[in-house]
């Protein structure tokens, strides 16, 4: 019989199980920060901006976007609690059902398309050997293989997985493809864009990328040895990574403005190669999809083994990627941006009250026994946020991000000083 790894639910992490310090974060998040979906992103900023534009954009919004990450994990750091059962305390039990519900959701699509990009990378270096169906062995492989680091848990991902191997041939392998493609176009520093993306926009697109992982970051930061350590790896590794593939995506697009982003590390010498090792790091993003995606569920059945969900999320993953149009490519900036609509306003109320109205302090009960059933001023200022995001994307040029988090932060601030 096989033996698996004890199950970290929605039960707080014992403190002498809280082993991760500040190089296992940076290791954890410049990896989950990093991957062929992360490119696809990059090359939306290209041709609407300049190559310094991009450049300067990619740092700029990793930083402000991993920034409200490493706030965001700031809960499960101190209570050792995976995201969604913080929130108990900020909705109220019940409340934290609705994100809850949203985030299950976004994770099976990022699940799926995670599985989906790499099953069509390893289709393109190995050619149609299975015909029709090569794309479909290749997804189920990826998805079995996500599937069984998610059962592992995050632990022996970071630790066996990611600092022993995964990580240091991706940043190998980034290195050399940011130097071919720059030794070989050197030209593309001073490309200057057509402007029809706005910078606020361009921010927007790049902070929805870490604001994405915001809901499942608890899940793991919740097994820091300090609060300052777990805060310090995430931001740091994640401004690192995400800047760098932001960069890199646009440089591929310009370099190679014919071809998809996979083709286009394919052209490149030993691109195939490149590509290969790529797919070895990019399914720790698949397995952080599944695995939160459990997780999350939990928060509303806890009494379901977490195994379970994780098979039940894979095999619904599956079926996603093989049924998702060949031109999904045209909607992943409308879905980027819909998360960024739905979780920037709530981070922004989870920062006011965890931060400045309860001055970090709850009590652990809180969150399970004590736990209020809704709580109405918190999720009447998120959906301001969201109603504030959805507003200025639409119908202006300002940006979203930053606005729908101060509106839901200070909405959520002034319910509080009235009452």
């Amino acid at each position: 019989m096989v033996k698996l790894p004890p199950e970290w639910g929605t039960e707080p992490v014992p403190a002498e199980k809280r082993s991760l310090e500040i190089f296992d974060y940076f290791v954890l998040w410049s990896s989950l920060a990093v991957g062929l979906l992360v490119l696809q992103a990059g090359g939306l900023l290209i041709p609407g901006l300049s190559t310094v534009g991009a450049i300067i954009v990619a740092v700029l919004g990793s930083i402000v976007g991993s920034l409200m990450l490493g706030l965001a994990g700031g809960l499960g750091s101190k209570y050792g609690i995976p995201t969604m059962v913080s929130l108990r305390a900020v909705l109220g039990l019940k409340g934290s059902y609705i994100p809850t519900i949203v985030n299950v959701l976004q994770l099976i699509g990022w699940a799926s398309f995670e599985i989906l990009i790499m099953a069509n990378s390893a289709s393109l270096i190995t050619g149609p050997f299975l015909g029709s169906y090569t794309t479909y062995f290749w997804i189920f492989i990826f998805a079995f293989w996500c599937m069984l680091l998610s059962i592992g848990g995050p632990l022996v991902v970071i630790r066996q997985w990611l600092e022993k191997f995964a990580i240091w041939l991706t940043y190998g392998t980034t290195i050399f493809i940011t130097y071919m493609v720059l030794s070989n176009f050197p030209q593309l520093i001073t490309f200057q864009g057509d402007g029809s993306l706005p910078i606020t926009l361009a921010l927007d697109l790049v902070i929805a990328m870490p604001i994405s992982w915001w809901p499942l970051i608890s899940d793991y930061n919740r097994f820091s040895k300090s609060e300052k350590g777990a805060f310090l790896g995430t931001v740091a590794g994640y401004t690192f990574a995400n800047s760098w593939f932001y960069a890199l995506g646009a440089l591929l697009v310009l370099a190679y403005a014919s071809q998809t982003i996979i083709s286009a590390i394919v052209s490149i010498t030993f691109g195939g190669f490149a590509l290969a090792i790529l797919l070895v790091d990019e399914t720790d993003n698949g397995f952080a999809d599944i695995y939160s995606g459990a997780v999350s569920i939990q928060n509303i059945f806890p009494k379901i083994k977490q195994w379970k969900l994780i098979a039940i999320i894979t095999v619904i993953s599956i079926f996603i990627a093989a049924s998702v149009p060949q031109d999904w490519q045209t909607t992943y900036e409308s879905f980027l941006l819909s998360i960024g609509g739905i979780f920037v306003p709530l981070l922004g109320v989870l920062a006011v009250d965890f931060y400045i109205v309860r001055k970090k302090q709850y009590g652990l009960e809180e969150f399970y026994s004590s736990a209020r059933v809704l709580k109405v001023k918190p999720i009447i200022s998120w959906f301001i946020g969201i109603i504030a995001y959805f507003t200025l994307y639409n119908y202006t040029s300002w940006g979203s991000s930053i606005p729908s988090f101060i509106v839901a932060a200070a909405t959520l601030y002034l319910l509080e000083k009235v009452s």
